[in-house]
């Protein structure tokens, strides 16, 4: 018997020979040519409507004409463009000013938009959820669930989760949560991001302003982050990194993938009761204590960013949850990993000792990483970039410990190099993002939490493991492979540099010159072969004796 559940209070029992599921309902395809046509032509309809909104109450005719005028007058359009936005409003301006300067906000602004409208998507019904699962499954739901909720639990853009009891367990799991993409919006989200991308090309055929701004890689761009929201073979695989990370780490809980399930249109994963971080009543009905929490949320997005270079894109309070479950209950629960960003070993390494370094306010050596990294010209005087950051940076040091804020450090950190034409990557930014989020958070649940002192002993810690016998292991490892390509090769190479010797020596003086060499490195090799042995044995001593 397979039960269907339509919503909270009452439930539908069928035999699951009973079940039948109707063909999907079939349309023609619209051309896509005619599909953008008609996307444009609403886009200008409701761009239209929106400058006539915005024009005056008492004049709107004079002034469209005023601003269609001061566009065409001007033959910088980039430049008559940054004249008229003021005209429609100074947010605007501002907008595209922010936008130019930290084209990394883009990505941020676009998911936190889509964000504020996952309320007002109506989900699937019933029946129609029903069939949408059976299509992405490939088969009838009562070969795979005892029982299926068909009212989502949660309804998003494009895209709603159920609740579900298998009919087999796996992994010991029973209670399982299923991500489903509607598919039809997803198909209607395409045809409007061909069109962002069409448009682009034809602005960029037309306007040299366009090829600067590069329309079409931002509009690429655009698309790549929608598509990476809703591919869920790729969520699943960040959720089983992210719970590889933390195995075994007492302060957080990772749902399990239930992979034979996970199709290109539904995620299925563990059912974890949870509350969100935010529900601060709910949290203390079911006696969670917000201190250590606190903590742990500034912690282990530390670790998740700096440590393991992967980290949520998009963090924020709705993707923080609290599980409920008595065997873990106070541990924290992340959740929505389709977005997520990586940081490269560099730029992990830069920001661990650059804020170590700025910890413990040494502005030259910051000065000399800044430089080192290429985040500012060559040319740039250290002791004047020394100075931007220690003009910064003291202000948060003369705070009293409540007030400070390791993330409002961090800012000063990245972007003291925009007064000397100076860049950093947009994935720090990031980074730095998710982080301050995740400080606010964790000041909400408990306003007493040191922020400052938990990021800057997580921060040495990490530090420390770079530059003890953890880093050298780590580094040789990365090394290895490349020795295991160069080293069969030292014996050939040996023998085209004696015999490159040989014909270059003239004399008896210059042979026996060239044996004395040879016989000076091969003494100088032995001696460090014997040292590599001993180093390699007290090193594995050494790891032996740390694992007991």
């Amino acid at each position: 018997m397979l039960r269907l559940r339509a919503g909270p209070d009452w439930c539908l029992s069928l035999p699951s020979n009973v079940i039948t599921l109707l063909p999907p309902f079939t349309e023609l395809p619209m051309p896509p040519l005619f599909r953008r046509l008609l996307l444009l032509f609403h886009a200008l309809r409701y761009g239209a409507r929106l400058i006539w909104l915005a024009a005056p109450q008492g004049h709107k005719l004079h002034w469209i004409i005023e601003l269609v005028g001061r566009v065409h007058a001007s033959g910088n359009s980039g430049q008559s463009l940054h004249n008229v936005l003021p005209a429609l409003g100074p947010l605007a301006s501002r907008f595209a000013q922010t936008l130019a300067e930290r084209p990394e906000l883009a990505s941020g602004t676009l998911h936190d938009a889509i964000d504020a409208i996952d309320h007002m998507e109506a989900p699937l019904p019933p029946h129609e959820s029903e069939a949408a699962l059976a299509r992405a499954f490939g088969r009838p739901l009562a070969t795979l669930f005892s029982a299926v909720d068909l009212v989502p639990v949660r309804g998003g853009f494009a895209e709603q989760t159920h609740f579900a009891r298998l009919l087999t367990p796996v992994k010991g799991h029973s209670e399982v949560a299923i991500k489903l993409v509607r598919v039809d919006q997803l198909q209607q989200i395409g045809d409007e991001l061909a069109l962002l991308r069409w448009v682009a090309r034809w602005l960029e055929k037309l306007s040299g302003t366009a090829r600067r701004l590069q329309l079409r890689t931002l509009a690429q761009s655009f698309t790549d982050d929608i598509q990476r929201r809703f591919d869920l073979r790729a969520e699943a695989a960040n959720l089983s990194q992210t719970g590889h990370h933390f195995d075994g780490d007492r302060r957080i809980i990772v749902p399990d993938v239930i992979w034979d399930l996970c199709t290109n249109h539904t995620l299925t994963m563990q059912r974890i009761s949870t509350l969100p971080a935010s529900d601060l009543p709910g949290l203390h009905a079911h006696h969670v204590k917000l201190a250590p929490l606190a903590a742990h949320i500034v912690e282990v997005v530390t670790e998740q960013a700096f440590e393991h270079g992967f980290f949520h894109a998009t963090l924020d309070a709705r993707r923080v949850r609290v599980s409920i479950e008595p065997d873990t209950l106070g541990r924290l629960v992340l959740a929505e990993f389709s977005i997520m960003s990586t940081l490269s070993t560099g730029e992990r390494e830069f920001f661990v000792h650059g804020a170590t370094a700025l910890f413990d306010q040494d502005y030259g050596r910051l000065a000399d990483m800044h430089r080192d990294a290429g985040h500012v010209p060559q040319d740039t005087r250290t002791e004047m970039l020394e100075a931007e950051l220690r003009t910064r940076a003291e202000a948060h040091f003369a705070a009293s410990p409540e007030d400070r804020s390791a993330g409002s450090l961090f800012h000063h950190l990245l972007h003291s190099v925009h007064p000397f034409d100076g860049v950093v990557s947009g994935r720090l930014a990031t980074a730095q993002r998710s982080f301050h989020q995740a400080e606010m958070l964790a000041r909400a649940l408990h306003p007493g939490v040191d922020t400052w002192n938990i990021t800057r002993g997580v921060l040495a810690g990490i530090a420390q493991r770079d530059v003890d016998h953890r880093g050298w292991i780590k580094r040789i490892s990365r090394e290895l492979p490349h020795l295991a390509h160069m080293l069969p090769r030292v014996p050939q190479l040996a023998v085209r540099y004696l015999q490159h010797e040989h014909d270059r020596a003239r004399t008896p003086q210059q042979n026996a010159q060239l044996i004395v060499d040879i016989g000076r490195e091969y003494r100088r090799t032995r001696i460090l072969l014997w040292a590599c042995a001993v180093c390699g044995g007290v090193l594995g001593a050494g790891a032996v004796w740390l694992m007991w």
